[in-house]
């Protein structure tokens, strides 16, 4: 007999908050009726400013089907959490989740840029990304190098040898759902070898907590500008001099401000 769900759970506290909390957005998609134009990442959109896409294409799923193989995949890929030993573990995962999101996110973006400046393709200026995917496949790529001898177990039916599960999953899912996103899995292998292979390596606590302030600022300022949210106390205007975004606090009380500026928060552009 297999282990109990409740302690398998309490094994993978942080995997489990990710189906609940991607379970939940599907849940209030399908109640709202909203659709993945509405919550997706596309060339033309990232373009408009609304870089809050990279995070709500990530944790959205408009198809209880793609909810639920990404859902059983990641399951599985929960035991990271329990690898501590290695290397690997709950922070490890909770670190890199953070970067497996974001980094996927841009990649897919700068992937589109090539193929419409370089080759013309303007398709893909309206392909929209949806989807935990990217994050799936850049946890199974790093699972595979980590630790080969693992196995990836879909809908309790199908065990995949780790070691071959990225490409074997790329090749299956363009197949069979052929509006799978390649490109998307495709970037998602592509971070997960960096993150292996440690070319992209040292984060800490320090730096997670940095990088999720730094995305919920991002975050909120692409809704407030690209007119999405409307944000009442924020407020975002240019600076004569650098011209580089001022953003103020309003104070309903009494009306003061708080402002910030690029400089104040010691933004270098490279």
């Amino acid at each position: 007999m297999g282990k109990p769900l409740i302690y398998e759970i309490w094994e993978k506290p942080a995997t489990s908050c990710i189906i609940g909390i991607c379970s939940l957005i599907w849940f209030y998609i399908q109640k709202k009726g909203i659709g993945y134009s509405h919550v997706g990442l596309s060339y033309d959109t990232a373009l408009e400013g609304h870089h809050w896409r990279i995070i709500t294409s990530a944790f959205s799923h408009i198809s209880i089907l793609h909810l639920v193989f990404n859902m059983s995949a990641l399951w599985s890929l929960g035991v990271i959490e329990q690898l501590g030993h290695v290397g690997l573990g709950v922070e490890y995962y909770l670190h890199y989740t953070m970067l497996l999101v974001v980094l996927s996110g841009l990649l897919v973006l700068g992937i589109y840029h090539i193929l419409i400046k370089r080759f013309s393709l303007d398709y893909f200026r309206g392909v929209t990304a949806v989807g935990y995917s990217c994050v799936v496949f850049g946890w199974m790529t790093i699972l595979s190098t980590k630790q080969p001898s693992s196995k990836l177990e879909l809908f309790g039916l199908l065990s995949l040898p780790i070691s071959f599960a990225p490409f074997e999953s790329l090749i299956f899912t363009s197949i069979i759902v052929p509006q799978a996103s390649f490109i998307g899995h495709l970037s998602g292998i592509i971070v997960g070898y960096a993150i292996a292979w440690g070319v992209i390596h040292g984060m800490n606590n320090y730096w997670a907590v940095s990088m999720l302030g730094w995305m919920v600022l991002v975050f909120i300022l692409s809704l407030k500008k690209s007119g999405t949210y409307d944000f009442s106390f924020l407020e975002i205007e240019s600076v004569e001099e650098s011209s580089l975004p001022s953003v103020r606090f309003l104070s309903p009380e009494n009306g003061r401000t708080l402002q910030m500026s690029a400089s104040d928060v010691g933004l270098n552009l490279v």
